[in-house]
Formats: C-alpha cells, sequence, structure tokens
C-alpha cells in the first residue's frame, strides 16, 4: 500500500509564502505521476499543478501559473509545491496525489488557509 503524507500547511497573510510537501512511502516513487490538488468550503475538489515521472514535465492550473512551482526529489521520495503571492482564494486542503498504471493514492491532505 502506497502512503502519502503531506506537510506544510498553514495560516499566512495574503502576499506570503508557504512550501508544501508530500512524503511517499514507495521505494519506486520515480515512477509515479504526483499531483497537488486542494478543496475549498462548499466547492469540488481541483488540479493544482502535476509532474510527471518520465522527464519530470510538470503543469499548472491557470490560477497559481507563475506564483507555485511543483517539483520533486526521487532521492527523498518527496514532492514539494512551493507557493508565493498567496491570495485568499487559495485557502483550502491541500492533497497530494501519486499516480501510476491507473491507479491513485491520496494523502489526508494540509490545510493552507491565506487570510490577514
Amino acid at each position: 500500500q502506497v502512503q502519502l503524507a503531506e506537510s506544510g500547511g498553514a495560516q499566512v497573510q495574503p502576499g506570503g509564502s508557504l512550501r508544501l510537501s508530500c512524503s511517499v512511502s514507495e521505494f519506486t516513487f520515480k515512477n509515479y505521476d504526483i499531483g497537488w490538488f486542494r478543496e475549498a468550503p462548499g466547492k469540488p475538489r481541483e488540479g493544482v499543478s502535476c509532474i510527471t515521472q518520465r522527464n519530470g514535465w510538470t503543469f499548472y492550473e491557470d490560477s497559481v501559473k507563475g506564483r507555485f512551482t511543483i517539483s520533486r526529489d526521487n532521492a527523498k521520495n518527496t514532492v514539494y509545491l512551493q507557493m508565493n503571492s498567496l491570495k485568499p482564494e487559495d485557502t483550502a486542503v491541500y492533497y497530494c496525489r501519486a499516480d501510476r498504471s491507473g491507479i491513485a493514492y491520496w494523502g489526508q491532505g494540509t490545510q493552507v488557509t491565506v487570510s490577514s
């Protein structure tokens, strides 16, 4: 069973920064595509960013382009989401997901709150 653990969520003021981490308990971590999703109260879960296992290609949802950066460290089985210039609308629970061969695994989420 693949297990994912997110960390790094916190409350920050608008314009602030956070770095989320997603640690994956899987020695073949490098073979997984990893994505970050978020779920705000009353809204459906949405994709934020992802990074492929092959080539390390990255993708971003339009509202976070230029502000968020996803990266992965295969030696540490960890994916990061650097979030800059945070806005109140970024407030949500952030989840990471690992995908391989059509099977997805989710973490428990970490809360990010952006408010003054």
